[in-house]
């Protein structure tokens, strides 16, 4: 059988979005007929090598990783030098198709050595944050020397693969490569879970929610949902799905601004908790000062649910405001309150969005985005 070797430093429950971009694609080509091996991350109470629908997991110890969610420098460094071993055993070992290398930085090295080796064509999807974080000063646009890496990389990739059009642009913008870039979106694989009602969550039956789900980042913006939050009045609250470093200065927040009655911290939940909650929410609010692609969206877009979305980053590839959802300027709360009352005050248009996302959702599904992918090697 064929096989791809897909090499990604976060996979979960390690990471984030793009993580589970990779489970999801990896799941794709399995479904398209390939065997699959993925060298990612080891953390603490996960095993070193396991079956995961399919997917041969290969996980290496990185230095210095602290938690879950959020990757340190150390660890982001140590990732392709702890990767490399194990995969040059698998390509001693086994031939593969191709190798599809997630992130620039920190595993396109990884993946750029493995290819030149063993002469293995290598696929470099990058993610957005990878290349382009508006709100860290150590984001690689900002340093020459960071551009200089990702360029050569960038142009010893076989293909360039970006999630979005915003992530195209920048990766043009800032980096110039000599070949094209494509545009593939991330796959979503519909999640089946048990529905339950508000009460069953603890919820108010009585109030109107709005939602976000995303680690607790700055580049996230939930300081901006809790903002919007304090504009709308009483009858509303908010569900925040996710951990992170952000999680006191959040909390600290809506005390300040006489909201935290309203607003429900909910932490890191499973994904069967996580859709209950969406179900059960009535607006998604996406407040994120950049997003590389929103997979959030994705999910949110599955329950059927009218989306409030920052308009920088890859939600502008489908959300399509008016249509699906709105898209508002980042770091502005009034807007984005003034587009929640909207919506709950004009049920035809909630309806319309409601439907146009469940028809959306249909087009990123995972078997076809794999072929995609698997389509670049062979032309």
């Amino acid at each position: 059988m064929k096989r791809i070797l897909v090499l990604n430093y976060e996979f979960p429950p390690v990471g984030g979005g793009g993580g589970v971009a990779t489970y999801k694609l990896a799941k794709g080509f399995i479904q398209n007929g390939y065997e699959v091996d993925c060298i990612t991350s080891w953390y603490k109470g996960l095993k070193k090598f396991e079956i995961i629908d399919g997917i041969n997991v290969y996980r290496v110890k990185v230095i210095g990783r602290k938690d879950l969610q959020t990757a340190t420098m150390i660890s982001l460094i140590s990732y392709p030098l702890a990767g490399l071993w194990q995969g040059m055993k698998l390509c001693f070992k086994n031939k593969y198709e191709f190798i599809n290398t997630h992130f620039v930085v920190p595993t396109g090295p990884l993946g750029y050595i493995l290819s030149k080796l063993f002469g293995i064509k290598n696929i470099l999807s990058i993610h957005g944050g990878d290349i382009y974080d508006p709100t860290k000063k150590n984001s690689p646009h900002n340093h020459w020397y960071l551009r200089t890496i990702i360029r050569f990389l960038l142009n010893r990739a076989d293909v360039i693969v970006a999630q979005s059009s915003n992530t195209r642009d920048n990766c043009i913008k800032y980096y110039k490569p000599k070949k094209e870039t494509k545009i593939i979106p991330l796959p979503y694989e519909v999640i089946f879970f048990n529905k339950v009602d508000k009460k069953y969550l603890g919820l108010d039956e009585s109030k109107k929610f709005i939602i976000g789900v995303g680690r607790l980042v700055k580049r996230k913006g939930f300081d901006i949902f809790v903002k919007a939050l304090a504009d709308l009045d009483n009858s509303i609250e908010g569900i925040i799905i996710g951990d992170g470093p952000e999680l006191a200065n959040l909390r600290a927040l809506a005390k300040e601004l006489g909201v935290s009655n309203r607003l429900h911290l909910m932490g890191r939940v499973d994904e069967e908790r996580k859709f209950q909650y969406l179900s059960n929410a009535d607006i998604f609010v996406l407040s994120s000062i950049h997003e590389g692609f929103g997979i959030v969206l994705q999910e949110a877009m599955q329950v059927g649910l009218p989306i409030v979305a920052t308009n920088n980053g890859g939600q502008i590839y489908f959300i399509k405001d008016g249509e699906n959802g709105f898209l508002v300027d980042t770091n502005n709360s009034e807007i984005i309150a003034e587009k929640i009352k909207e919506l709950l005050n004009n049920d035809v248009l909630k309806n319309k969005m409601l439907k146009q996302n469940l028809a959306d959702v249909k087009h990123f599904n995972v078997s076809n985005i794999a072929k995609e992918y698997i389509h670049l090697i062979y032309v």
